[in-house]
């Protein structure tokens, strides 16, 4: 069976938890293959809400075998705390299984994190403060401990000393802060092992025989297009590659085995930190997104910023990741609006362009040219087919189908597990 991947469309926080959810009893593996617990996915399940940041969403679906990929960065204390949570909630996260290859994040790379961020003062990415960055760093510098690393103590000794000695130098005489012990980092992380090693495995192999067998493994992104290092709004981005790219490499499975890619976007736009978003409202209408919305980080608890769809971004998505369907979250959020504006294109030194803008100097100073659709009074909670919703708000998705470049094959009109309209099979 081919593998499915699913990713962000446009700067995280669209809803990629409840698109999991949704394939969730086809599906046999879902595997998380970049980012660490920066990412946030809200699962409704009933009256029961679940916030995840490091584990896959298919942690809640008891047939489904949640891995962790080689491309996520993993603190394992939020590791098992986060599953320490589930499971006092009735949740049995033993099924859960870790890439050997997976990279740590360390108590030295979260105290580096947060002292950068503050010294940039204006000037700052609006970082998590969880150490992503400087594991992905680490890593890129192969200077990285790997979860296998915590299996060899004389290894792992030897790892965190060497990466510690330039660090101490960095955070004692740059930033005026107490240098970290090896000893302490080392006994903090060897208190992980006992429950650790249960849960490791050769995850690209195990990913490749139950391919082989035909089971149907999806793949899932944490944060999400616009945010991609190498294709987003660089340097406001994540350190990883959330893009469908990544989801080979963060998984060890092959692009020839990937048939479908599913981009899921929101009705509108959000965006959580600094860079810049063309179509931000900061008046009575961007926080009415917000409230309505429920607009506020998962992993974070930020308010978001809120704005209208933008079509240029969800072309930008289509294209980069090759999305074959898109779902589209919170068209319910958009009821009773009289006009509802969606960004066409962009304004760029006195010129109409209707792709991403090149330079990061252009899309800054992009204006949005928008365009004004019909809107519609009525409640969609309960809309379960495409000719449940008013004729305005069917001719509103048929308008961004048309204008992102990819089908719309689910829509989302309410947070519960049920509030979805699927017009087509996403397996």
């Amino acid at each position: 069976m081919p593998a499915i991947v699913l990713v962000g469309a446009q700067w995280g926080d669209e809803g990629k938890g409840k698109a999991t959810d949704l394939l969730g009893d086809r599906l046999d593996y879902v595997v998380r293959y970049n980012g660490g617990n920066n990412a946030g996915h809200t699962v409704v399940i009933g009256a029961e809400k679940y916030a995840l940041h490091l584990l896959p969403t298919g942690i809640l679906t008891p047939s489904i075998v949640p891995v962790i990929g080689n491309g996520v960065v993993v603190d394992l204390g939020v590791l098992f705390g986060e599953i320490d949570l589930l499971e006092a909630r009735g949740i049995d996260t033993s099924r859960l299984v870790i890439s050997a290859n997976a990279h740590v994040i360390t108590p030295y790379h979260t105290a580096i994190d947060k002292v950068v961020e503050r010294f940039l003062g204006a000037a700052k990415l609006g970082t998590t403060g969880r150490g992503i960055g400087p594991a992905y760093a680490d890593k890129m510098s192969r200077v990285g401990v790997r979860v296998q690393d915590l299996f060899d103590t004389k290894i792992l000794r030897q790892k965190v000393d060497s990466a510690l000695k330039p660090k101490n130098q960095l955070l004692s005489k740059v930033y005026n802060r107490k240098a970290m012990s090896v000893d302490a980092v080392v006994t903090e992380l060897l208190g992980y092992v006992e429950r650790l090693r249960p849960l490791v495995a050769d995850t690209p192999l195990l990913l490749h025989r139950a391919l082989a067998d035909g089971k149907i493994v999806l793949l899932e992104g944490g944060q999400a297009t616009m945010l991609d290092v190498d294709h987003g709004t660089y340097p406001f981005v994540t350190s990883s590659n959330p893009t469908s790219g990544g989801a080979c490499t963060g998984s060890g499975i092959a692009p020839t085995q990937i048939t479908r890619v599913i981009g899921v976007l929101k009705a509108y736009t959000t965006r959580v930190g600094a860079g810049p978003f063309p179509t931000e409202l900061d008046d009575e209408w961007g926080e009415r997104l917000r409230s309505v919305g429920g607009e506020y980080g998962t992993t974070t608890g930020r308010p978001r910023r809120c704005g209208w769809f933008d079509a240029v971004l969800a072309r930008y998505a289509t294209r980069i990741n090759g999305l074959t369907d898109l779902f589209l979250t919170k068209l319910d959020v958009l009821s009773g609006l009289e006009r509802v504006p969606v960004c066409v294109g962009y304004r760029v030194g006195g010129e109409v362009v209707d792709e991403m803008p090149m330079t990061q100097t252009d899309f800054h100073h992009a204006v949005p040219v928008y365009e004004e659709l019909p809107g519609w009074d009525e409640d969609i909670s309960l809309a379960r087919s495409l000719e449940d919703l008013p004729k305005n708000a069917q001719a509103y998705v048929e308008a961004l189908e048309e204008m992102s470049g990819a089908r719309i094959s689910a829509i989302g009109v309410g947070p519960g597990r049920t509030q979805t309209i699927q017009v087509r099979d996403l397996v």
